[in-house]
């Protein structure tokens, strides 16, 4: 176990935004009172799980000894998911279940989630039964020492070598981009103080570089090692190619932690190495011709033109990302829509259930490394 950054909580939270609750047929109201814990589980086409999964969340939360809820974010599953949720909630009143209209990715149904979580403390989990619920316990203690997010480990984990290595290279890219040195970024397993948490912050595929923002915030993270289990049921939706959209919001939280008071340094820095590249391949190119070559080749002209054009559609990117966090943050909306809920009390509803124009969701899955 590792203490990682030493730090204040800042007292903050998601935007308020509108309530509404739909009960299921059935449902049992809610107990009064805010729990103590919430267990917050994204879950898509995993029909086959959740029924086993919530049966030991139940049991390991239950010797605890705390109050606490389990809050399910069904993110527009086609399996049947749905229905063995509406279930599940009807049997227990603990278990709240928000259903999204359609599938908008796993960021959006965490968000969605910790929005409607209620308890001073918020356990996160996946819905395919890798994360092991016993790891509750320790994360929770550990997160007592001081914390403000408490981080799982996989060091064993049960994925081909090829996911492995692109994990193990992943984590060290954006430990060393976000100066925060995790061992495990995908890993959905961890815990947070409720008032270190800003889920109206999650756009994209953001929901792993949540540490990132708990730390901007003046909370010390830690990290510890949990046990990861192979699936029984279904299959992953983690693949290879989210790697691309993982790598552009690595940039973009490059520059909301570094350059966000002065984003111009992040294009002036990228000009000189404009300049420099300009400098060597001029500088080919006056050799060239000094040998009575051509000066410039086709090729290298287009090597170079497409070099800048790339760093240029990069630039655009991150600008254009700014800017829809700026249209969903100001506006206080959310890239989402709820199609109903189960045994959300009115105060601790799902994030706005009102109907929305909301981007396109990417497809739901969880890390890609």
């Amino acid at each position: 176990m590792t203490r990682l950054n030493q730090g204040r909580i800042e007292t903050g939270g998601a935007d308020s935004a509108s309530r509404a609750e739909t009960r299921a047929p059935g449902a049992a109201a809610p107990s009064g009172g805010s729990p103590a814990l919430s267990i917050v589980i994204p879950a898509y086409d995993e029909a086959g799980n959740v029924g086993p999964l919530l049966e030991e969340v139940r049991h390991e939360a239950d010797a605890l000894g705390r109050s606490y809820e389990i809050v399910v974010v069904n993110d527009g599953s086609r399996d049947g998911t749905d229905r063995a949720l509406d279930e599940l909630a009807r049997r227990d009143a603990r278990i709240r279940v928000i259903h999204f209209a359609s599938n908008f990715g796993q960021t959006a149904a965490l968000a969605a989630g910790l929005e409607a979580a209620a308890g001073d403390v918020i356990i996160t989990m996946d819905g395919d039964r890798q994360n092991d619920p016993s790891e509750m316990r320790r994360l929770i203690e550990k997160l007592e020492e001081g914390y403000a997010c408490v981080s799982g480990w996989r060091r064993d984990r049960h994925d081909d070598a090829l996911r492995s290595f692109a994990s193990r290279a992943a984590n060290r890219m954006i430990s060393k981009a976000t100066s925060l040195p995790l061992h495990d970024y995908g890993c959905t397993l961890k815990a947070y103080r409720r008032d270190a948490l800003d889920p109206s912050q999650l756009y994209g595929e953001m929901h792993r570089f949540l540490p990132v923002y708990v730390r901007a915030r003046g909370g010390a993270v830690a990290e510890i090692v949990v046990r990861h289990r192979p699936r029984v049921v279904g299959v992953s939706k983690y693949g290879f190619s989210r790697i691309p959209r993982v790598l552009a919001d690595l940039a973009l939280v490059r520059l909301l932690f570094k350059y966000r008071t002065r984003p111009s340094h992040l294009f002036a820095k990228v000009a000189g190495y404009l300049v420099a590249a300009g400098a060597l391949v001029g500088g080919y190119g006056v050799v060239r011709g000094l040998g009575k070559a051509p000066i410039l080749d086709v090729p290298l002209l287009l090597a170079a033109v497409l070099g800048v054009g790339s760093l240029i559609l990069v630039g655009i990117g991150l600008c254009c990302e700014l800017v829809m966090r700026n249209h969903f943050y100001v506006l206080g909306r959310r890239p989402w829509r709820i199609a109903r809920t189960v045994n959300l009390p009115d105060a601790a509803g799902a994030a706005s259930a009102q109907v929305r124009t909301s981007p396109a969701g990417s497809a739901q899955g969880g890390a890609a490394f």
